[in-house]
């Protein structure tokens, strides 16, 4: 790396540091986060709400690898992978269930309230301004 390369990334880490969350870089900080918000909602479980999170990140990745490779890299798609594919979708529900339950929900609830907002948002079945163009309130 060049002396401005060096620069250039030096400076960039400082912008990256100026623009990140206390909670991010001082883990004792994010402790007291974590500590207040379960304070302040006693019925959600935070701990396992981040384990839902990095859970359904990671298994959803190791999903897309498996398709990744049988179709950008030319992997035979055998019943052995359609059967991984499978097994990897069955992790990221574990995961989901463990948002679900980390927030209170059933999954019922959740599926429940997809298909609502879902046909709200699409009366007559997909379209693409629909799915771009969202109403105010439609997250």
């Amino acid at each position: 790396m060049t002396e401005t390369e060096q620069k250039q990334f030096n400076d960039y880490g400082k912008f990256v540091i100026s623009t990140t969350s206390d909670e991010s870089l001082r883990t004792h900080v994010m402790i007291d986060r974590l500590y207040g918000l379960r304070n302040s909602h006693p019925d959600t479980e935070f701990s396992q709400l981040l384990t839902a999170s990095i859970g359904m990140q990671a298994e959803s990745g190791e999903f897309s690898e498996v398709i990744k490779k049988i179709i950008f890299q030319g992997k035979p798609f055998t019943e052995d992978e359609r059967f991984h594919l499978m097994r990897e979708l069955g992790d990221v529900l574990w995961y989901w269930v463990q948002g679900c339950t980390a927030l209170g929900y059933t999954p019922q609830q959740v599926m429940e309230e997809n298909i609502n907002k879902l046909e709200k948002r699409y009366p007559d079945g997909f379209d693409i301004l629909r799915s771009e163009v969202r109403e105010e309130g439609d997250i």
